[in-house]
């Protein structure tokens, strides 16, 4: 399997991945494939690669900006994460998200940050952190991997992207 940033081909096998991948989510609006496209016309994605697997997507992850207190602190946002219903449960998702934490600390992030279950996410080293918060969101799924040794204070916003609804 390859792991390799998107490419404008990839466009339509995401968002059906996207779509597939959260049909039965209990926790999704259903709107991520609306998500990555909005981010990816804003220009936001500053990470956004793909699982191949002999020819065909099997896995996307999308990284974008992130604003702490409404400045730029170097810290992104991780999501959505998504891989083809037959193939979940495979470690695609995991390695995609390894993948993409080292490039974004490739890039010189700062730190990443998320909404999900901490279950999943543990593993790959997010944590709570009392310092930093999303409003409206349990502070049990917000979840934040400091890549350097500060966490900032305050509170996160995700792009607007993250609120489109059609």
């Amino acid at each position: 399997m390859l792991i390799r940033p998107e490419v404008p081909s990839d466009h339509a096998a995401i968002r059906t991945l996207n779509l597939e991948a959260f049909a039965y989510h209990p926790f999704s609006h259903q709107t991520e494939h609306l998500v990555v496209e909005a981010l990816r016309k804003a220009g936001a994605l500053t990470l956004s690669l793909v699982a191949e697997d002999q020819g065909q997507v099997v896995g996307h992850i999308a990284f974008s900006p992130a604003l702490v207190d409404g400045r730029d602190v170097g810290w992104f946002t991780l999501g959505p994460v998504a891989v083809t219903p037959a193939r979940q449960r495979q470690g695609i998702g995991s390695r995609l998200v390894r993948e993409g934490l080292a490039a974004l600390r490739e890039l010189g992030a700062n730190g990443c940050l998320l909404v999900g279950d901490p279950c999943y996410y543990e593993r790959f080293g997010f944590r709570h952190s009392p310092a930093l918060r999303v409003e409206d969101v349990p502070p049990e799924v917000f979840l934040v991997l400091p890549f350097t040794e500060t966490v900032p204070q305050g509170v996160a916003t995700h792009h607007p992207a993250f609120f489109v609804t059609a």
